[in-house]
């Protein structure tokens, strides 16, 4: 299809300079005069509609373009068939006017109307990024949403009438980033390039950066008494040593990144061997019982304690008294988005992946302790390494 559409306007460009060509040659013969802007009204007007039509097109594939370079690049290029619109709505006004007749005239507004239809092509694009507030949806996106707003101002769009609209409004109203937040409109950018923007925002100063995410995402209350409470329950059993999270994920979406059982024990047997206390945290374990020595915090996100309306900075808290009461050094898994939260105000993280992470990796050299860990015949000793690095007593002096 695309094809045959540029061979049309290869076929159209020819057919405008030919008539041009005609006119030009066609002396003051009146009648030759005449047919020849006729024809060149209706070919620019054509190709005013074709540019209308393809700038369109191309802003949809522009808006869902990976990456921000990519995006805006392809924006330029939706520009420039905007300006080819309104040029060849100029011509055919400006040849119109020395020709009477319905026909003509009626091109000519045509050509204009698609000009200007091309035009709000541009100036209605959706600058925005949707904050998507249906349980159902990754809900940490909204972790690289915040960061990247805070970062770099981007704007935000909720997701409305969702289950957990209320909760998103609360926590950018709660992180101060209500002035960012503009009227949900159909096609925003791509979430795609989220973590891209907060890689950015990390790179110059990377300590400035987390210390800006933490002051949103956790504000500067103390953090709530419900939730020091349910952690220090849910530990109170636990060993008083520094201890590590290991997550646990099983989601319909790209399955094939699932924990697996035998690798969770593995993982187990690493913190314990470093003399670190793991965790398991994230979905309920499957395929065995809970390996021996690991304390359980899987599925604590499903307590109404962190389902209410202060639910993601409730979440957030929770991550935070482990840290400071609790002793808390890192966490580790498969690549699942509850870590990113964490992971964003400075939490060392290691996930694994079976293959180079081509977005996440973008937080590798940015984003302060994350690591990316692939499942190569290498991955326990680098994970071991790390550990142990985790395990080592904190020099005061470096505090």
């Amino acid at each position: 299809m695309s094809g045959a559409r540029d061979h049309q306007r290869i076929e159209l460009e020819r057919a405008i300079e030919d008539a041009r060509g005609i006119l030009a040659n066609a002396g003051s013969d009146p009648r030759a005069l005449v047919r020849a802007r006729k024809s060149l009204v209706k070919k620019l007007a054509a190709r005013a509609e074709d540019a209308r039509h393809g700038a369109g097109q191309l802003s949809l594939s522009a808006q869902r373009a990976p990456t921000v370079e990519a995006c805006d690049d392809g924006w330029q290029r939706v520009e420039s068939i905007v300006r080819v619109a309104e040029a060849s709505a100029l011509e055919a006004t400006t040849v119109a006017r020395d020709v009477d007749g319905h026909a003509v005239a009626k091109a000519a507004l045509a050509a204009e109307a698609a000009a200007r239809a091309a035009r709000r092509i541009v100036e209605e694009r959706n600058h925005a990024y949707t904050f998507h507030a249906d349980p159902g949806f990754s809900f940490g996106e909204g972790w690289y949403l915040a960061a990247a707003a805070v970062l770099a101002g981007i704007a935000i769009q909720i997701e409305p009438e969702k289950r957990q609209t209320a909760q998103v409004e609360r926590f950018l109203r709660d992180a101060g980033l209500s002035s960012l937040v503009v009227p949900h409109r159909s096609r925003p950018r791509a979430n795609k390039h989220l973590t891209e923007i907060v890689a950015r925002g990390f790179r110059p100063d990377p300590l400035s950066a987390q210390h800006r995410v933490r002051a949103a995402f956790l504000g500067d209350g103390p953090i709530a008494q419900p939730i020091t409470d349910f952690v220090d329950r849910r530990l109170a059993g636990a060993p008083p040593k520094k201890k590590v999270l290991l997550w646990v994920r099983y989601a319909a979406h790209h399955p094939g990144r699932n924990t697996t059982y035998a690798e969770l024990v593995e993982l187990t047997r690493c913190a314990l061997a470093e003399g670190l206390v793991p965790i398991l945290i994230g979905d309920a374990v499957r395929g065995g019982e809970l390996p021996d020595g690991a304390a359980d915090m899987t599925l604590f996100w499903k307590d109404a304690l962190f389902q209410g309306a202060d639910m993601r900075r409730a979440q957030l808290q929770f991550f935070e008294h482990l840290r400071k009461a609790h002793a808390l050094v890192g966490q580790l898994g498969v690549t699942t988005a509850g870590m990113d939260g964490p992971a964003l105000m400075g939490l060392p993280t290691m996930y694994l992946t079976d293959a180079p992470n081509v977005r996440m990796r973008e937080w590798v050299t940015a984003v302060p302790g994350y690591e990316e860990v692939v499942r190569d015949a290498d991955r326990l000793e680098r994970i071991r390494r790390t550990l142990k690095r985790w395990a080592e007593p904190v020099d005061a002096t470096s505090r």
